[in-house]
């Protein structure tokens, strides 16, 4: 069960307010999506806009979304609300291909996560529940690693670390397992990635406290989804939890984003809106949620 939530004071809420002020959200579910959404992307942007977010993420595990952004910038143009997008290595996006690659970050995406629903990491971790469920029934997966049978990267990731540095965008670790994530982040190093991003380090992926202290000791920045830790589908870690979640990797070393817009779920803002008031509570001061939600997301992103 959920920790006890007191009602919000006027106080708080201004607190709160004044935060979602040039925030930016990197993981945001809108639709449109073969899964089922709460909201489309341009409504999406029309409530960041009232929030006074910066810039808003959209990610989809089916498609990558730098074709939607083009389409709807001319359309956000007064809302002042920088709407972003990224590619996902899965398998209706051919997996792990750099022709898919080159192709999107040359038409303005900003980030590329490793195999999400398609990993084979998330394929095990998901064994006896679907937490990623479509309308319609899909084609199953087929499980992608980003390493062979001897634990060494394969050559198209090589291939497709070199444009991703080329190209100065986020490498995420996706779903993969932290063993993965070792030799990816490793690789990507070396070959000049400067922006590597873990998401949801404990959920999934498998990363303990110490890992991501040391993730975010060797540059990398861990994301916290909002969706796991206030009343949504996904809640299922506590207060305290979050606190050591946030502790592991500091407040230099990690953001938070939303994770949300999912049918049944709170909306994006309004789930961040919900976590940083927890924060709060748990706390940490405004300096530090300013950190997490809008200095380190512009910093990792490119917007600062």
């Amino acid at each position: 069960m959920m920790d006890n939530v007191s009602p919000t004071s006027p106080e708080m809420k201004a607190r709160v307010d004044a935060l979602m002020k040039g925030s930016i959200d990197l993981h945001v579910h809108s639709g449109p999506s073969v899964m089922a959404r709460k909201l489309d992307h341009f409504e999406e942007v029309k409530e960041a806009a009232a929030a006074g977010q910066r810039a808003v993420l959209i990610k989809d595990h089916y498609y990558a979304g730098a074709p939607l952004v083009n389409l709807l910038k001319p359309l956000i143009k007064d809302y002042d609300v920088e709407l972003l997008s990224g590619i996902p290595l899965n398998n209706t996006s051919g997996g792990l291909n750099p022709y898919t690659v080159d192709t999107f970050l040359k038409s303005g995406a900003r980030l590329v996560w490793m195999p999400t629903s398609s990993a084979a990491n998330h394929l095990r971790s998901t064994h006896r529940k679907t937490r990623l469920a479509t309308a319609k029934p899909m084609k199953k997966a087929e499980g992608i690693s980003v390493v062979n049978n001897r634990g060494e990267l394969v050559d198209e990731v090589k291939e497709i670390l070199d444009l991703i540095a080329e190209f100065d965008a986020v490498l995420s670790s996706g779903h993969l397992h932290i063993s993965e994530i070792w030799p990816l982040f490793e690789e990507a190093k070396a070959r000049g990635v400067k922006r590597r991003l873990v998401n949801h380090p404990t959920y999934v992926v498998g990363c303990s406290m110490a890992d991501i202290a040391e993730l975010t000791e060797n540059g990398a920045i861990v994301e916290h989804s909002a969706a796991f830790y206030i009343d949504s589908k996904f809640y299922c870690y506590s207060n305290d939890e979050l606190r050591a979640h946030i502790d592991a990797g500091g407040i230099d070393g990690t953001v938070l984003g939303s994770d949300l817009g999912q049918a049944g779920n709170p909306s994006p803002v309004e789930g961040m809106r919900t976590l940083i008031e927890l924060i709060l509570n748990l706390g940490y001061s405004d300096d530090d949620v300013r950190k997490m939600t809008t200095i380190n997301p512009a910093r990792l992103i490119g917007l600062d």
